[in-house]
Order: structure tokens, then C-alpha cells, then sequence
């Protein structure tokens, strides 16, 4: 009896060491295939490579790139795919983390696809170990679907996130030396056009007057309240219910465009008639003018803040103050 509970005791251990040593030499195989790159599948390796026992974990993505498939996200996922393979490849980590980064591709893989029930792509599955140290009573795979275009960040993220504490390689983007060289191609362009054109442009640039304009144009757009139309997307203007129009709304807290357009309007002309009293008609030589001058630009300053005020106590029936001729 002793004999025989050595003989199988003898057996037991032979039997998980030939399986532990199998599994590492998995490992092994699948981790020289491609030392850059994630690896290669078809319907046979991947379910070699997905079988248990295996103490290391393996990501696939289940991707269709073939143009026959119409999968624009597979396509356009794939170079981050193989970013993230390479920054796990090439980058330090813990010798005790262990994993595997494998696509298996539809045209590689329709028996997979199949039998998993996949219906779109792409999908990434992350296989926990099944022994060792690391190993997880529920080793059904984490599943990871894509609801839109997403980065390698993202997935990197993802995947460390499921992974046991360690080190951890960086995801490391390659130099885009082509994205240099044309944005320095571009600089250099736009710093010899403005060398050559700079003694016909800095004059326009510097410029007072047109700087000036351009500040009162800006001025008088959003103090008339051309963000609150965007930000509220209000009517241009409405029907007042009796077969006529409304151009300005009740209330301090509604408007429309046209109204805005009109209070700007009245903005523009007020400021144009202040400027030219103070600023232009100092400087008319002739008396009788600029009297004349004074008496039209004081009345159209008369007339326009007269039509102001009664666009405000439109807006506010309460107001009890106006001036003539409105």
C-alpha cells in the first residue's frame, strides 16, 4: 500500500510538473512568434493559446479589417492595437506579469466568431490566468466592446487596469518626423511671406481707425445680446397673433434676432453721432456748417436714444419715462 501511494504521489507531481512546463513552453512559443507585434491567430492557436492551464494572461481582439467587411473602427483601430503590442513588447516590466497581445482576425477566424456569437467587431477579450500566483477562481474572459472610435490610451488603461500590481511598460507613441518637417516647412513659409509682405501689411496692421472699428463692431455685437441667440437658439422673430409681426419680446429675459439686430443698429447710430460731435465737427472750418452740423447730429442723438428708450419700455411696461418724439 505504501508502494503504491508513492508510485501515484511520484505520478501526481511528474504530471503537474510536465503540465507547468508545458504551459511555460506555450508561453514561450507564442512570445517568440512575434516580439513586436501582437501575434497572429487562427481558429487552431487561438484555442491552443486560450486553453488551460496557462499562468499568463492573453488579450485578443477580435477584429474584422478585411474591406469586404465594411469595419471602418477595425481599420482605423488597428494601427493603435499594434502601438499598444509594441510599447508592451519592447517596455520594462515585472518578470512575474505575463501577457500576451494576439488579433484574430474574421477571415482567420470564422469558427471563433461563430462560436462566441459575435455579431460585430471590434471586441477585446482579456484571458486571466488559470494557475499560479495570479490565478482567479471565475477565468472567464473580461470583456471589452467598443461603442466608438476609441484611442490606445483608453484601451491601455483598460487592460492595466485588469492586470496585477507591477511595472508597467509606458504606452510610448512614435516620433512623427514627417509632422515636424511640414510643420516646420509651414513656420518657415509663414515667416518669409510675412518678411516679405510685412512693409505693405504693417501699415493696415497697425492702423488706429480700422482697429477702432473693429472694436466697435465688436462691441456693439454682444452688448446687443448676440450670445444669448446662440446660446438659447431664440426665433428670428414671431407672429404677434394678429396676423402681424414681433420684432422684440416681453420681458428682460427673452428676445429675438431681429431684435438684437435693431438694438444694435440703434447702438451704431448713437455711437456715430457721439464720435461725430465730439471728433468731427470741432474740426469743420466753415461756422454756419458746423452749427448746422451740431443741430442734425444732436437731433439724430435726440431721435435714436428717444426710439431706445421706447424699445426698453416695450420690454418693460412698467418704465413711466420717455422722450419725444417717441
Amino acid at each position: 500500500m505504501k508502494l503504491n501511494s508513492l508510485i501515484i504521489s511520484f505520478l501526481c507531481i511528474a504530471t503537474s510538473a510536465l503540465c507547468m512546463s508545458s504551459d511555460l513552453d506555450k508561453y514561450e512559443k507564442y512570445k517568440s512568434i512575434s516580439r513586436v507585434a501582437p501575434i497572429e491567430l487562427t481558429d487552431v492557436t487561438y484555442d491552443d493559446l486560450t486553453s488551460k492551464p496557462r499562468d499568463f494572461h492573453v488579450a485578443v481582439l477580435l477584429t474584422a479589417t478585411d474591406a469586404r467587411y465594411g469595419c471602418v473602427l477595425c481599420r482605423e483601430f488597428q494601427p493603435e492595437w499594434d502601438l499598444i503590442a509594441r510599447s508592451w513588447n519592447k517596455g520594462s516590466k515585472s518578470d512575474d506579469l505575463k501577457l500576451l497581445l494576439a488579433t484574430l482576425d474574421f477571415s482567420n477566424g470564422k469558427e471563433i466568431f461563430q462560436k462566441l456569437m459575435l455579431q460585430t467587431a471590434p471586441v477585446l477579450l482579456l484571458f486571466p490566468p488559470t494557475v499560479g500566483p495570479f490565478a482567479k477562481v471565475d477565468n472567464a474572459p473580461v470583456r471589452f466592446d467598443f461603442s466608438g472610435p476609441i484611442s490606445a490610451d483608453q484601451l491601455y488603461t483598460w487592460i492595466s487596469r485588469h492586470l496585477p500590481e507591477g511595472s508597467k511598460p509606458p504606452l510610448v507613441r512614435p516620433i512623427n518626423y514627417m509632422r515636424i518637417i511640414s510643420a516646420i516647412t509651414i513656420l518657415m513659409g509663414v515667416i518669409t511671406l510675412f518678411t516679405v509682405l510685412s512693409p505693405y501689411a504693417m501699415p493696415i496692421i497697425r492702423n488706429r481707425n480700422l482697429w477702432a472699428g473693429f472694436s466697435l463692431i465688436a462691441i456693439l455685437l454682444f452688448t446687443s445680446g448676440h450670445m444669448f441667440n446662440h446660446i438659447r437658439k431664440v426665433p428670428y422673430v414671431v407672429g404677434d397673433g394678429k396676423g402681424g409681426i414681433s420684432y422684440f419680446a416681453g420681458g428682460f429675459s427673452n428676445q429675438f434676432g431681429m431684435e438684437t439686430q435693431i438694438v444694435a443698429a440703434i447702438y451704431a447710430v448713437l455711437s456715430f453721432a457721439a464720435i461725430a460731435l465730439s471728433m468731427k465737427v470741432p474740426r469743420m472750418a466753415d461756422k454756419k456748417a458746423q452749427q448746422l452740423a451740431v443741430v442734425i447730429w444732436a437731433g439724430v442723438l435726440l431721435c435714436m436714444y428717444s426710439f431706445l428708450l421706447n424699445v426698453f419700455k416695450t420690454k418693460n411696461g412698467g418704465y413711466p419715462f420717455y422722450l419725444p418724439p417717441f
